[in-house]
């Protein structure tokens, strides 16, 4: 199995940035990529090289899913496995967002402590 190591975050949200990268670096010891757009994560992802994107759903202008299948199109990260972040977590929602080819949904808010585990568990469920 490919180790986890570096993850491409795309989210629009200071805050949610600032502690999700924390966690990921200083708990998890992941290379973390922060994008604060889906622009700018279709831009410089493919540079960055991730094992993991985790997409926030709700962003002004080109939102998660239309930023997940704008990264379907693009050879570099077609196959790059996609977890969306949201805080809209009800069953049917969650089914739509895997429906478009997400490996799994974390709803926000989330325990910044447990968010490395949470990604690690989603990674090794699917690929172990």
């Amino acid at each position: 199995m490919k180790p986890l190591a570096r993850i491409l975050m795309v989210e629009d949200e200071p805050d949610i940035q600032a502690i999700a990268r924390l966690a990921l670096e200083a708990v998890g010891g992941f290379t973390v990529s922060v994008c604060g757009s889906g622009a700018e994560a279709l831009a410089s992802g493919p540079a960055f090289r991730p094992d993991l994107v985790l997409l926030d759903v709700m962003m002004p202008g080109l939102d998660g899913p239309g930023t997940l299948h704008a990264m379907r199109q693009s050879p570099e990260m077609a196959e790059v496995p996609v977890v969306f972040m949201t805080a809209k977590v009800q069953p049917q929602e969650v089914a739509t967002l895997r429906s478009l080819g997400a490996l799994d949904v974390i709803a926000k808010p989330f325990d910044p402590l447990q968010l490395p585990s949470t990604i690690r568990d989603i990674w090794t469920a699917h690929h172990g």
